[in-house]
Parts: structure tokens; C-alpha cells; sequence
């Protein structure tokens, strides 16, 4: 069983509440999720947030719509996964994706899932030798890998960032990356600024309407597609 684990907090400091900002009428989140339950690889999708007050207001919506939620640290992000594995009995592929990226594409989703699989590494991402733009980010690990790293990590930014200390021991997990041509790293899909949600509201009026399940091709072909790059 492959089961997606999306971390959220309303507290982002450069845009604070984003995940429950309206896109087209619905929280930024449930868009993503929309999304996301297109994928062909993923058998379960989980929220973890925190367990601060700030996030209630999160945890109570996406219960209130049926989505399952894990409430962990705030800060200890590397210990709210591994909670939410625990506490949802998770033992296969878990995958890791983050609420800013709205426009998470199910296909390379699946590709990266799929390339874990083929690949029988530790660890699989296509951020490590980005050529995909920045939002569509997707990271497969193992259970048990990410327990090692829980228990073994102690640098701060490991436990926030959750997988770092995967990726920067190649002595201890094995790792592949997913890459495509051409290379669109330049290009920022992901919403972290006012700029950042002003270009994704932009992509789903002109998209959704007509075509709720629009691909990264469909993204690229819009004339103001080009957000982000030099």
C-alpha cells in the first residue's frame, strides 16, 4: 500500500493561512486534494498538521468533508510523520507531499511512486536533480527508512524539513531521481507569496472551468506560464 502523507499549517509566515485561502471558491487545500485523488498509485491520502491551536480551524474543516488527519508537532515535522505512520497503522510506500502546490500533477506523482518501486531504493524524489518546476514536488520513501531517520536524526533542519537526512546519507539509504527533459526548474508553481497564489489563481480561472483535471502541458501552454523563471 502506497499512502500519501500532505503536511499543512495555517501558520506560513510570508502568507499566512494559505492552505484554507479560497481558489475558485473552495480552500486552496481541497483543490490540491482534488487533485491528488487522481493519482492511480496513492491508496490513502493523510493530512498531518500540527497540534497547535492555530491549525484547528484546518483540522476541523478537512474532518468536517471526510479527509483523514493526523495531528502532530508544529516544529518537529520528522516526528509528526512518523506519528501519523504509527497512529494509522501505515507499513508500506509512504509519500510526501507539502499544501503549497495546488497544482500537484498526478502524473508525476505516479512516476515517482512507480520509479521507487522499480528502483527498490530507500528514497526517491524528483527535487534532488530538479528539472520539474518548483510545486510539483514529490518525495517516496520506506516506513523504515523514514523510522531511521526519526530516530537518528538530531540537526533541526532534519526534523523540520523531514527528509534531509534520507537524501544527505547515501552511506545509509539508497536513493534515485526522477527527472524529465526539458528542464523546467526555473519555472515556480508553488505558493508561498501573495505573487505565488495571484499566478495560481490565474491557472485554474482560465483551466478549471473547462477542464478540472488540467495536466502540467495544459499549465505550460498558457502565455503567462513562464512565472518564476529568470
Amino acid at each position: 500500500m502506497t499512502v500519501a502523507i500532505l503536511q499543512a499549517r495555517m501558520s506560513s509566515t510570508r502568507l499566512p493561512g494559505k492552505v484554507m485561502k479560497p481558489l475558485l471558491g473552495r480552500p486552496m487545500i481541497e483543490r490540491q486534494l482534488e487533485r491528488l485523488r487522481r493519482c492511480d498509485t496513492l491508496d490513502r491520502i493523510i493530512v498531518a498538521t500540527s497540534d497547535d491551536p492555530s491549525d484547528d480551524v484546518l483540522a476541523d474543516h478537512l474532518r468536517s468533508i471526510g479527509v483523514e488527519v493526523f495531528r502532530g508537532s508544529l516544529t518537529d515535522v520528522l516526528d509528526r510523520y512518523v506519528g501519523c505512520a504509527r497512529a494509522f497503522g501505515v507499513t508500506g510506500r509512504i509519500v510526501r507531499l507539502t499544501a503549497d502546490c495546488p497544482l500537484a500533477d498526478p502524473v508525476v506523482i505516479d512516476d515517482c511512486v512507480r520509479l521507487h518501486e522499480r528502483l527498490g531504493v530507500d528514497y526517491c524524489a524528483n527535487s534532488g536533480q530538479r528539472t520539474y518546476p518548483h510545486g510539483l514536488d514529490v518525495e517516496a520513501f520506506t516506513l523504515s527508512a523514514l523510522e531511521t531517520a526519526w530516530h537518528d536524526a538530531t540537526d533541526p533542519y532534519d526534523r523540520e524539513h523531514v527528509t534531509p537526512y534520507l537524501y544527505r546519507n547515501p552511506d545509509k539509504f539508497t536513493v534515485g531521481h526522477l527527472v524529465q527533459e526539458p528542464d523546467l526548474s526555473r519555472l515556480r508553481w508553488t505558493v508561498d507569496t501573495p505573487e505565488d497564489f495571484a499566478f495560481v489563481e490565474k491557472v485554474y480561472e482560465a483551466l478549471y472551468p473547462t477542464k478540472p483535471d488540467f495536466t502540467s502541458d495544459d499549465i505550460r501552454a498558457l502565455p503567462f506560464a513562464h512565472y518564476g523563471a529568470e
